[in-house]
């Protein structure tokens, strides 16, 4: 059976980053792997997904779909995406079922807020925008039971590490 692992997060906790790495790391293992990425999916979508909680509920669809998709010719699916409400997770995984593995990157706001590489903590901060874990208005809700947490505050080495020897524990390669 392929594994779906759904990293969520706050923008700039290292979602992306570590499950870039972990696909280079699987892969060296002979393992196939695909990467969706929740921002990729948002702009190529037939209408553009903003941030409302409507497009947010699509959006995560639209990657749980996908994810399903891919995993028929894959052994890991690897979903990078900030999914913060707890229901749209929790649909995922009731789409997904045995498949998903929820990895919470459980980075603090203030690093997130210093690597800002997208610049939107920088224009929350300006109020252009309300920004997801900034605002009471754009929550994110912090998963209770994730599969697997990890802290990105180390570096990428050390944070694909301590994935990879949870991912071992829970008999996932």
């Amino acid at each position: 059976m392929s594994r779906i692992l759904w990293f969520t997060g706050l923008s700039g906790s290292g979602k992306t980053t570590l499950a870039r790495a972990l696909k280079t790391r699987l892969e060296a293992s002979r393992k196939i792997v695909s990467l969706v990425d929740g921002d990729d999916v948002r702009e190529k979508h037939a209408t553009p997904l903003g941030f409302s909680r409507d497009d947010i509920r699509k959006n995560n669809r639209l990657l749980a779909e996908l994810a399903l998709k891919q995993s028929a010719d894959n052994d890991f699916v690897l979903v990078s995406a900030i999914s913060p409400y707890a229901e749209d997770r929790a649909n995922s995984r009731a789409l997904l079922g045995d498949q998903y593995i929820e990895v919470f990157v459980d980075t603090p706001l203030s690093i997130c807020i210093e690597r800002d590489v997208k610049g939107l903590y920088a224009k929350g901060k300006r109020g252009e925008m309300e920004i997801i874990g900034m605002s009471d208005n754009r929550p994110y809700e912090r998963p209770e039971r994730p599969d697997i947490r990890i802290s990105a505050e180390t570096s990428v080495h050390k944070s694909i590490e301590k994935l990879w020897t949870e991912m071992r524990a829970k008999k996932l390669i």
